[in-house]
């Protein structure tokens, strides 16, 4: 019975018998993707078989009942269903396939299609060296990478799950999980830089600089008196991006970070406008500020009147 499904002959099997694999990676699916996928399939059909085993379940009364779990192909699978296929071509593989087989398998058919996105990898290696005890390196040969990139992945199940979150949704590239990751133990500065890269949009290269920075600066701010630190601290708040206080034996500098010519804009505009205010508050009134209040008083008009009076008095002509 069971020789008839050794080697790689391909099966029609109904689809309704076929039951997700428990191990698949891949959590989310893109809805658009699969309506293609499903109007392609229904043109045209599923051109590459799923891979699925065959269990055999007694059942009381019934006798034996023959359904299949699936290996690889979720996406064939639930593109064929939308275009409303009743059976669909299928690898069936022989004798029973470990668990860390059924994840391995899932593993590599979606790395392999760059389906799966960073953090589903991440925890589909996270399970293969949990549950089943494999070492970095033999997971990065079973599925054709470096202990390196395999150690990689595994540290960004170390972010924030906010963070997570938006590498999941490509709010932040893969690439910017590093900087990220550079301020593991400084957990205030992790936060500052993901919100700058999601406002700003900053680049990877931009997000590593900073993140340096970051590093530099707790040794620097040591040197810094509380009221240097406050002030600093008033100035990234008020022109909205990081200021930079270094103090030097005598003197030191500002320095101000702008990501664009729209951000140097901007802060070329709060300054001119501070700037703006402190002009008013301070400026004295003037001879010619003076004279414009007098003019607007309505008392000084009758003065006038009285001088134009004086002036054609008797008392100013002489014989």
């Amino acid at each position: 019975m069971q020789s008839q499904y050794q080697g790689d002959s391909i099966f029609w099997v109904e689809v309704d018998r076929i039951k997700p694999n428990p191990f698949q990676p891949r959590k989310t699916f893109d809805e658009a993707a699969l309506l293609s996928l499903s109007e392609s399939i229904r043109q045209y059909g599923v051109l590459q078989p799923l891979t699925v085993t065959r269990k055999e379940i007694e059942r009381p009364e019934e006798g034996i009942y023959v359904e299949y779990e699936l290996i690889a192909g979720e996406r064939r699978l639930r593109a064929a269903k939308l275009a409303g296929l009743l059976q669909v071509p299928a690898v069936i593989r022989t004798g029973e396939d470990s668990d860390r087989m059924k994840l391995e398998l899932a593993i590599i058919e979606n790395l392999q299609r760059e389906d799966l996105n960073v953090i589903d990898r991440a925890v589909a290696f996270d399970r293969l060296a949990k549950e089943f005890g494999l070492k970095h390196i033999e997971i990065g040969k079973r599925v054709g990478k470096s202990r390196e990139y395999v150690s990689n992945t595994l540290r960004i199940l170390l972010l924030p799950q906010e963070m997570r979150d938006a590498l999941a949704a490509g709010e932040i590239s893969e690439g910017h999980t590093r900087p990220l990751l550079m301020l593991i133990d400084r957990t205030e500065e992790q936060k500052v830089l993901f919100k700058e890269i999601l406002a700003k949009r900053l680049t990877v290269r931009d997000s590593e600089q900073l993140a340096r920075r970051v590093a530099i600066e707790r040794v620097r701010k040591t040197d810094l008196t509380p009221e240097l630190l406050l002030l600093e601290r008033e100035l990234t708040e008020q022109l909205g991006t990081r200021v930079r206080i270094e103090k030097k034996d005598q003197g030191g500098k500002v320095l101000i970070d702008f990501f664009s010519v729209e951000d140097l804009a901007h802060i070329r505009a709060m300054l001119s406008r501070e700037r703006a205010a402190k002009t008013d508050e301070q400026t004295p009134i003037t001879k010619d500020v003076a004279d414009v209040a007098v003019a607007s008083d309505p008392k000084p008009a009758s003065t006038q009147e009285k001088q134009e009076e004086d002036l054609y008095s008797i008392n100013n002509f002489s014989l």
